[in-house]
């Protein structure tokens, strides 16, 4: 047995006037010294008490996270003396402090903030056009991306040297940041500006589900990737890059502030929820397996306290659960089934895969009486093909499916390892 290193101290009345029992605490120290466990004891022995004080193993703790808006010491040298422009939202956070305000702080000269869908604030609903405003707090304008144009336009990009892209995403195609990535890399192309990205953990760090076809490119789907890519943004942007995805086959001169400490099997809980329907972690998680459902009948709780954690429609009245979407300013506009008493199922609690889990689907499919008028013509643009619907129309087992991503799976996988930054 191995031997704990022990500081002790004994007590004991007429040691020196008493050998066998001191013959018998020696033999029981030997005992205690030998001992594979290692907590502190008090004990006694015929009357006679003695403490083992043990050195506790230095705890072993993880590394912090490190995002790049934290690596100021990386970043701020490059700012000096240059125009700023920041692509960000309210997830731009170090700590509680927006990075807005921390440049602003340092002395940074920000002329402008775009603003992705949701807003510069994150307060707009889903689909809701974004004006062009000014922020309050600093007087910087407010350029939005989810209004006129969805591209910064040269006149917006003329008075700028650098764009800065600090948007915290969650690893599906279909959430927009990454198309609003995409094209503020296509203007910094187009214009001959640098951009710096920096980079933030992906909380659905996995790769799965079918590929996205040409003829559904679309900005939920503007990239020839899975539904989940496990790719942080500035992996993905440094595979825009390389697979020559920005028109033309444009190169931005991109530069990554990595991230420290973190790993595609990392898991991340989120600060602060990405998007008004996204609020906590199990919406986040959720999100690549339910989000299909968009395409469909179903509510997926928009309108409710509980967006992207149940699901229903009013014609499933023997499902369990019951909800009823409601109108909410800034969260949910005139969201599916509004008003209207839905009965189905509430996830907020089950556990879930790192996989595109089609369950789901095949559950609500089965159970709606008109299966006609399950799909809406949005589904194929989400799954990014006509087969996924039409398989399970056809009775195919989620297996059966899955089986028919493998090839373009591994073709990606592959294409994809080269643009990893991070283990």
């Amino acid at each position: 047995m191995s031997a704990c290193k022990i500081g002790f101290q004994l007590c004991i009345t007429n040691w020196f006037n008493d050998y066998p029992m001191k013959l018998l605490l020696s033999l029981v120290l030997m005992l205690s010294v030998c001992c594979t466990q290692c907590s502190p004891k008090t004990q006694s022995l015929q009357g006679y008490t003695y403490t083992v004080k043990l050195n506790p193993p230095s705890p072993i703790q993880k590394n912090e996270i490190i995002i790049g808006a934290q690596r100021l010491d990386l970043v701020l040298p490059k700012l000096q003396g240059k125009r700023v422009g920041l692509l960000v939202n309210h997830t731009a956070l170090i700590g509680k402090t927006h990075l807005v305000d921390t440049l602003k702080n340092q002395g940074v000269n920000i002329v402008k903030i775009f603003g992705p869908e949701h807003g510069f604030r994150g307060a707009a609903a889903d689909g809701e056009t974004v004006h062009d405003s000014i922020d309050v707090r600093t007087g910087i304008p407010i350029i939005s991306l989810y209004g006129k144009n969805r591209k910064p336009t040269p006149a917006q990009m003329a008075d700028l040297d650098i764009l800065i892209f600090d948007i915290q995403d969650v690893g599906t195609r279909f959430y927009t940041y990454i198309s609003s990535m995409h094209y503020a890399m296509e203007a910094c192309a187009e214009n001959h500006k640098k951009m710096i990205i920096l980079d933030r953990p992906n909380p659905n760090a996995f790769i799965d589900g079918p590929m996205n076809e040409a003829p559904f490119k679309s900005f939920v789907a503007m990239h020839p990737i899975p539904i989940a890519h496990g790719m942080t943004v500035g992996e993905l942007a440094k595979m825009i890059n390389g697979e020559g995805w920005l028109t033309n086959h444009l190169v931005c001169d991109v530069e990554i502030i990595e991230l420290q400490n973190w790993t595609h099997s990392d898991e991340y809980s989120l600060p602060v929820g990405p998007s008004p329907n996204l609020p906590n972690d199990q919406a986040i998680r959720l999100y690549p397996s339910i989000c299909l459902f968009e395409g469909t009948v179903i509510s997926l709780g928009r309108g409710t306290p509980t967006p992207f954690q149940v699901l229903g429609n009013p014609e499933l009245k023997g499902m369990p659960y019951q909800f009823t979407p409601v109108d909410i300013k800034g969260v949910a506009m005139n969201p599916p089934q509004e008003n209207k008493l839905c009965y189905g199922l509430d996830l907020r609690n089950v556990q879930v895969q790192r996989r595109i889990d089609l369950s789901y689907l095949y559950v609500f499919y089965k159970a709606y009486p008109e299966k006609e008028k399950f799909f809406l013509p949005y589904f194929d643009i989400l799954a990014g093909n006509t087969r996924l619907k039409e398989q399970i129309k056809q009775g195919l087992s989620e297996d059966q499916i899955r089986e028919t991503w493998q090839g373009d799976l591994n073709t990606f996988k592959e294409k994809r390892e080269k643009y990893l930054i991070y283990p």
